[in-house]
C-alpha cells in the first residue's frame, strides 16, 4: 500500500488520533507509513538512533572553527580562503538539504542518512590527512554531509517513528545537536593537544562519534523498500512555492538562522570592540552557545501546546537582549548573553513546527528541505553584511538595528505561522474562491 492511503476515520486519514482543530503534537498526517507504536526494543533503537545523530549534526562545522588559526597555518591558507572553508556549512545545508527529499523518495529515508553518516565519517577522517587547504575544502563538503542530510530528514522521521511525540522528540534531537555543537566548539582544542598538539587530530577525532551513529540505523535499513511499487508519495519542492505557510517558515528560521551566524561570527568582536579581553569575549559567547541546550529541551514540548505565545516571548526576550547591547554593552554584557540565548529557541520551534504544520510525511519532508534550504542561503549573508556595515560606519550601532530588523521579521513570520493550519490543507485549496461561494 502507498502512502497515499486513506481511512473513513473520524478525521479522514489514518494515524491522527486527536480530536479536530487541535494542533498539537498529535495530529498528524494520514500516512500508513508512520510507525504509531513501535514496541520497546524498536523504540530504544529509534531513539539511540536519533540522540547519537543528533550529536554528530555540527561536529564537522564547530571543530574547525575552535581549531581555524592553526589550520590557517598548517595548510599555509590565507584569511580570504579560511573566510571560504567556514561558509561551506551554509553551501553544504542548502544544497545537499534541497536533494534530501528525493534522495530519500529514491533509497529510503533510513538508508540516506546511514549513508551520509558514512561520508561524513570518511569525510572528517580525510580532511584531517588533507595536504592542501583545497583538498581540505572539499572533504569538507564530504563531512557535512551527514549534517545536511540529518536537518531534513529529522523532521520527517521523528513523525514517521513518533507522530504521537513529535514534541518531546523533536527536544530530544536539538538538544543532542546543542549538546554536540557545544562539545565540538569546546573540546576540539584539548583533543588537539592530548594528539600531541596537532590541529588534525582535534579535527579528526570527531569520526569516531559520526561512526557509532551509524549502528542504530542499520537494523532498520531492511525496512526501506526503494522498489517503485512501494515507494512513498513525494511533495515536489516547486508546489510549496505558493504556500503562505511554508514561506512564513522558512522566514521565520531564515531570520532566526541570520542572527544565529552574526552571534557565532562576530559578538566576540563586538566585545572586544567594547574593550573586553578575548577571554571573557569568549565565555560571553561560549555562554550563549551553551544555553541552546537548556533552551532546546524545553521550547518543542511547550510548542505542542500552541506557538504564537512562545514566538513572542522569545522575540521579547531576544529584542532586550539587542537594546541592552546598544545601551549598556559591557555592564550587563551576561544579561544580554542570557536573554539572547533564551531567544535561541526560536530555533527549534521552527523545527517543531514543520512536524506540526504539516499532516503527511511527504510533506513533512519537502517543507523540511524548502523551509531549511532557502533559510540557511537567506541566513548565510548575515555575517557578510555585518562585515560591510562596520567597515562602512566602524561602530556596532547599525549591526545591532539589523538584528532587531532581524528578530522583528522572525516574530512577524512565526506569528503567522502560529496559525491553526496545515501546508497539505493549504495547497489543496482553490486559488481564487468565487464570489459568495462558502
Amino acid at each position: 500500500m502507498t502512502t497515499s492511503a486513506y481511512s473513513s476515520s473520524a478525521l479522514g486519514r489514518t494515524g491522527e488520533t486527536t480530536s479536530p482543530g487541535a494542533f498539537g503534537q498529535a495530529q498528524v498526517g494520514g500516512l500508513d507509513t508512520v510507525d504509531a507504536a513501535p514496541d520497546g526494543r524498536h523504540r530504544i533503537l529509534i531513539v539511540a538512533a536519533v540522540i547519537l545523530t543528533g550529536l554528530t549534526m555540527r561536529v564537522a562545522v564547530t571543530s574547525v572553527g575552535a581549531l581555524l588559526t592553526d589550520l590557517e597555518r598548517g595548510l599555509h591558507a590565507s584569511s580570504s580562503i579560511a573566510g571560504v572553508i567556514t561558509t561551506l556549512p551554509v553551501i553544504a545545508f542548502a544544497g545537499i538539504g534541497f536533494l534530501g527529499p528525493r534522495l530519500a523518495h529514491r533509497f529510503g529515508e533510513h538508508r540516506l542518512v546511514t549513508a551520509a553518516l558514512l561520508a561524513a565519517t570518511t569525510g572528517l577522517v580525510l580532511r584531517a590527512v588533507a595536504g592542501s587547504v583545497w583538498l581540505f575544502a572539499v572533504l569538507s563538503m564530504l563531512a557535512l554531509t551527514g549534517g545536511a542530510i540529518a536537518n531534513v530528514l529529522m523532521p520527517a522521521l521523528v513523525k514517521r517513528h513518533f507522530p504521537d511525540r513529535i514534541g518531546t522528540m523533536t527536544a530530544v534531537y536539538t538538544t543532542a545537536l546543542a549538546i554536540g555543537m557545544t562539545a565540538s566548539a569546546g573540546l576540539s582544542v584539548p583533543l588537539a593537544d592530548l594528539g600531541g598538539h596537532n590541529w588534525r587530530f582535534g579535527i579528526g577525532a570527531w569520526a569516531l562519534l559520526t561512526a557509532v551513529a551509524v549502528l542504530p540505523w542499520l537494523p532498520m535499513l531492511a525496512g526501506d523498500r526503494p522498489d517503485a511499487a512501494t515507494l512513498p508519495d513525494r511533495v515536489p519542492l516547486g508546489r510549496l512555492l505558493g504556500s503562505k505557510l511554508a514561506w512564513a517558515l522558512v522566514l521565520m528560521f531564515a531570520f532566526q538562522s541570520f542572527q544565529a551566524y552574526i552571534a557565532f561570527g562576530w559578538f566576540t568582536d563586538f566585545f572586544r570592540y567594547h574593550h573586553l579581553d578575548a577571554t571573557r569575549a569568549g565565555l560571553l559567547v561560549a555562554f550563549y552557545a551553551a544555553l541552546s541546550i537548556p533552551v532546546s529541551m524545553v521550547i518543542p514540548a511547550l510548542a505542542v501546546r500552541g506557538q504564537r505565545l512562545i514566538v513572542l516571548g522569545l522575540a521579547a526576550a531576544t529584542l532586550v537582549s539587542y537594546l541592552g547591547m546598544l545601551a549598556a554593552p559591557v555592564g550587563g554584557a551576561w544579561l544580554w548573553m542570557l536573554l539572547g540565548g533564551i531567544g535561541s529557541g526560536m530555533f527549534p520551534l521552527t523545527l517543531t513546527m514543520i512536524g506540526l504544520r504539516s499532516r503527511e510525511l511527504a510533506t513533512t519532508a519537502a517543507l523540511s528541505a524548502f523551509v531549511q534550504g532557502i533559510g540557511y542561503i537567506l541566513a548565510g549573508t548575515g555575517p557578510l553584511l555585518v562585515g560591510v556595515l562596520l567597515g562602512i560606519s566602524d561602530s556596532w550601532t547599525w549591526p545591532l538595528v539589523l538584528l532587531i530588523l532581524a528578530v522583528l521579521g522572525s516574530a512577524s513570520a512565526g506569528w503567522y505561522a502560529g496559525r491553526p493550519d496545515f501546508v497539505d490543507e493549504e495547497l489543496r485549496r482553490p486559488v481564487t474562491t468565487p464570489l459568495g461561494a462558502q
